[in-house]
């Protein structure tokens, strides 16, 4: 693990932007399509959610969550491991508010909107030079000798943030 490998993630997870989510409900793990906001200074990924939802109960419930960022185009992948809190931060709300909220919301004064934070704890990725050259690599592997070097790979730590439970401090 190394500073690039740690900027890489980060770096990843600001281009991809949109994630999926998965929570524990009992047993069953629930997965969802989330638009993420990458916020490296504060160590966070925020989302915008209902109160409604049922990924909110099952957060308060179990707040260990994953998060899965894909670009499949480019061969790039992130996924983290963290702790989840829904907050109705107002102000976070409207500093979060976008054009695609309106699908969901009227404005980011809907008393329905919350803030999801994932403080993350550690997160690995997968960096391919993108789709035609991992398969030309893949083949040339496949009929000489040896494995495929089809780009980075790496395990990061991301701040000891992670080490505190919801609603102890910032």
């Amino acid at each position: 693990m190394t500073s690039e490998d740690t900027d890489r993630v980060w770096e990843l997870m600001q281009k991809i932007g949109f994630c999926m989510l998965s929570t524990r409900e009992g047993e069953d793990i629930r997965s969802r399509p989330m638009a993420a906001h990458v916020d490296r200074d504060a160590n966070a990924i925020y989302f915008l959610t209902d109160v409604k939802s049922h990924k909110d109960d099952e957060i308060e419930a179990e707040p260990h969550v994953a998060l899965a960022f894909a670009d499949a185009g480019d061969q790039k992948y992130v996924a983290v491991t963290g702790i989840a809190h829904v907050s109705n931060d107002r102000e976070k709300i409207r500093e979060l508010w976008s054009t695609p909220a309106k699908a969901w919301w009227d404005s980011p004064e809907d008393p329905d909107i919350r803030v999801l934070k994932v403080s993350p704890k550690d997160a690995q990725y997968w960096d391919s030079p993108g789709t035609v050259v991992s398969y030309v690599k893949l083949f040339a592997a496949a009929v000489g000798a040896g494995r495929p070097d089809v780009g980075d790979n790496a395990k990061v730590k991301l701040g000891a943030g992670w080490l505190r439970q919801p609603g102890e401090g910032s």
